[in-house]
């Protein structure tokens, strides 16, 4: 299976393909630079990869939630590919995408991925391990105030995300006793995207490019203002 995936949901820049189980990534911490980097990043990782984007198999992309102007980047860009090559797309959430790189960084059973969401909110959700390695969303993905974050009082685990570090105060009150680690310097990567995005394509859950579209979590970023 051949997946190219992009992830520009938050300060961190990343294009990546899946090649039947190898990852070849391009990533950059570069706020407010995806437009100038994606593109290229997508380039150079095909190129490596010895690719063409006839030869995929699908696409993926960091759907959200994020940064309302990166994660339209994303859903902008693969649309355009996927249209132009008939490709079909996984959609995949930013959080599990943090989720499984505590998975991938340390023995936890559970990860509690947190990015700061600015206006005093963070976007928030516990996710699992499964037996095959990837993330399991547990319960609903939500955008709250930090001190409304709750888990499960029977569920230990390690935080991962900005959010982690803007709020370490609140959360580590709120959540005393159940968190086993943080791991703060922690964004969104390309390469997780796009396992994640083989592990949805294999179960069905790819769209067409036209439904490839970002989740927010916040209403009101998308609302018009009342006239009148």
């Amino acid at each position: 299976m051949k997946i190219l995936s992009i992830e520009t949901a938050t300060e961190a820049c990343s294009a990546a393909v899946y090649q039947d189980g190898m990852i070849f990534e391009r990533y950059q911490l570069a706020p407010r630079e995806h437009n100038r980097l994606i593109l290229p990043m997508i380039e150079s990782v095909l190129a490596e990869a010895g690719l063409t984007v006839n030869q995929l198999d699908a696409l993926a992309f960091g759907r959200g939630p994020g940064s309302f102007t990166g994660v339209r980047i994303a859903a902008g860009v693969v649309q355009g590919i996927a249209l132009g090559a008939d490709l079909p797309v996984a959609p995949v959430s930013t959080l599990a995408a943090l989720a499984l790189e505590v998975f991938d960084a340390v023995d936890a059973a559970w990860a509690f991925p947190c990015i700061d969401a600015r206006m005093a909110e963070v976007y928030f959700a516990v996710y699992g391990r499964s037996v095959e390695g990837d993330a399991v969303l547990h319960g609903a993905e939500a955008v709250l105030p930090p001190a409304a974050v709750t888990v499960p009082p029977d569920m230990r685990g390690v935080g991962v995300g900005s959010g982690w570090a803007t709020y370490a105060a609140v959360l580590d009150e709120r959540l005393s006793g159940q968190v086993r680690g943080v791991l703060t310097e922690r964004f969104p990567r390309a390469g997780c995207v796009a396992r994640l995005g083989a592990v949805g394509f294999g179960r069905g859950w790819a769209v067409a490019a036209e439904e490839a579209l970002p989740v927010y979590l916040r209403d009101n970023v998308v609302k018009k203002p009342a006239v009148g």
